[in-house]
């Protein structure tokens, strides 16, 4: 206690602050990475003409209102207040759109990733580029904006995501990690930077506009993890703590993306390792010896935090529709005059669905609440379906639910697994999904015929990762790599709990997903069917 509380005086600590859709966490770590304090905010997007956005007075209220929660803990736990830090890092959703003109005022209402209202777009730039260019990144809203003639255009001084915005108002520097900047414009890992030949594509694509900037002035410096990218100037640190107690001059690292973090916090950021976040929505990101041989749809590259090429797949459902089905349960059983503990009644069901058929005994499920790119789906209509002969029980019913969350996710995983022949030593998974010890991390496992690890520490999530790049930052030595850091000094060689694929799992999930996309007609006609 009296260690925590002198690096806190001592102003040796160091925060990680993350927004995501739906929290904003801060992690306070010792010198030893260790968590020591935590605050929180829930907040949610909203959608207002069309656009899900969130207004730029709820980030700072946010913002404001998770560090207080912070403040509170590390007061509450050891009797301090926190005035000085060693170190700061933002992270935040990755992707979308803020435009600024030139006195900093915002042009059109922040686009979150979550809008898919650039497809135009999105097909233009991966024909010019021959990259894949995803509907939810940066260029792709710009150049949608171009399409259809907004007037903001040609005012438009600086772009950024949420992350950059965050730390250009309290730095006064308009830079961004490595890993965010991948997902605002095509990153080539061997420069580190936006690739040239790309931005030279573009500037000649929007010539005919004749607008007063070219695409490189617009977007945001880009840095690599362990570069200092400023530091806390007064104004930013009343922006954080407007009770005037903390102190500027901290310095701050490179504002990474969501998918950044997670692998700092899960030790994924070398070659031939990966991991899997599974909650509301789904992702999978390895990182690659190799560049890809085509161009897929499915497949986003972004990069590390250090700028090495990461495959990304990425899947707007996961379990959310899972989560529906146990709530029928859990009405069930109040229907009855019971009462269930959630973790419980979860835990209960999971584990009921490794006692079904590896197959699922013929049922078919779909969780697709809302659209989903890569089956080629723009909205979504969650199913079950069996044929009279299927083997309709508890177990397989749970199985099917738990195959049809990682459906989409495998879809995707193939292409990298089986056609391009990825080579992955370790999968992390992290999320909901991995909550019930063993279940989800068996399906995943049999899902990707990989080795699966779950980490403990993986639950402190995308905060604790900002913190540790923050970290790595004021301790890196001479030549130490993300890599190395991470292994050596953050999770001292721990894997994890490790567990291989089951042959039998992996023959029944390769089954369930030829069924699976067998079914696109059935889910394709609930969608045209169901208004």
């Amino acid at each position: 206690m009296s260690d925590v509380k002198d690096t806190i005086v001592s102003g040796k600590a160091v925060l990680g602050i993350e927004l995501g859709s739906t929290r904003i966490k801060a992690v306070l770590i010792d010198e030893n990475h260790t968590p020591i304090a935590s605050g929180a905010h829930d907040w949610e997007n909203r959608l207002e003409n069309g656009i899900w956005t969130y207004a730029l007075e709820d980030v700072w209220t946010g913002l404001q209102d998770c560090y207080r929660s912070l403040t509170e803990d590390v007061q509450k736990r050891y009797g301090v207040k926190i005035e000085r830090l060693g170190a700061v890092g933002f992270s935040a959703m990755m992707h979308g759109y803020l435009a600024f003109d030139k006195e900093g005022k915002l042009l059109v209402p922040f686009r979150t990733w979550r809008n898919t209202i650039t497809q135009q777009a999105s097909e233009a730039l991966t024909e010019v580029f021959k990259f894949h260019v995803p509907q939810r990144w940066s260029i792709a809203h710009l150049y949608q904006a171009i399409l259809n003639g907004e007037p903001h255009v040609p005012d438009v001084d600086y772009i950024t995501t949420l992350d950059g915005y965050i730390h250009w108002q309290l730095t006064g520097e308009k830079a961004v990690g490595v890993g965010s900047a991948s997902g605002m414009f095509p990153i080539d890992s061997r420069t580190k930077t936006y690739y040239a030949s790309m931005i030279d594509a573009f500037n000649q694509l929007v010539a005919p506009k004749e607008f007063p900037w070219k695409v490189e002035e617009l977007l945001p410096k880009v840095l690599v993890a362990g570069d200092q990218a400023g530091v806390l100037t007064e104004e930013g640190a009343k922006k954080l703590d407007p009770t005037g107690t903390l102190q500027p001059g901290c310095p701050l690292c490179p504002s990474e993306g969501d998918a950044g973090t997670g692998m700092a916090a899960t030790n994924s950021v070398g070659q031939r390792t990966g991991n899997v976040s599974a909650g509301t929505s789904v992702f999978a990101m390895i990182v690659l010896e190799k560049e890809l041989q085509k161009v897929y749809e499915e497949i986003d590259m972004v990069t590390t935090p250090s700028g090495d090429a990461v495959a990304m797949v990425h899947c707007n459902n996961c379990t959310s529709d899972l989560n529906a089905w146990v709530n029928i349960f859990r009405e069930f059983t109040e229907s009855f005059g019971m009462e269930v503990d959630m973790d419980r009644l979860f835990s209960t069901l999971y584990n009921k669905a490794l006692e079904g058929d590896k197959d699922c005994g013929g049922l078919l499920a779909y969780n697709y609440f809302s659209g989903e790119h890569i089956t080629g789906f723009e909205e979504g209509r969650p199913l079950f379906v069996r044929t009279p002969d299927s083997k309709f029980n508890l177990a397989n019913f749970m199985r099917a639910n738990l195959y049809t969350s990682l459906g989409a996710l495998k879809v995707g995983l193939d292409i990298l697994m089986k056609e391009e022949k990825v080579a992955v030593d370790r999968i992390t998974g992290h999320g909901g999904l991995f909550k019930t010890k063993g279940v989800g991390q068996s399906i995943l496992a049999g899902a990707m015929d990989a080795t699966v690890s779950v980490m403990k520490t993986a639950g402190e999530g995308g905060a604790w990762g900002i913190a540790l790049l923050a970290a790595y930052m004021i301790e890196k030595g001479a030549g130490e790599t993300l890599e190395d850091y991470l292994q050596n000094k953050v999770f001292g060689g721990d894997e994890g709990e490790k567990m291989e694929p089951n042959p039998e799992d992996v023959k029944g999930f390769d089954a369930f997903i030829s069924r699976y996309r067998a079914g696109f007609p059935i889910e394709r006609a609930a969608v045209d069917c169901l208004r």
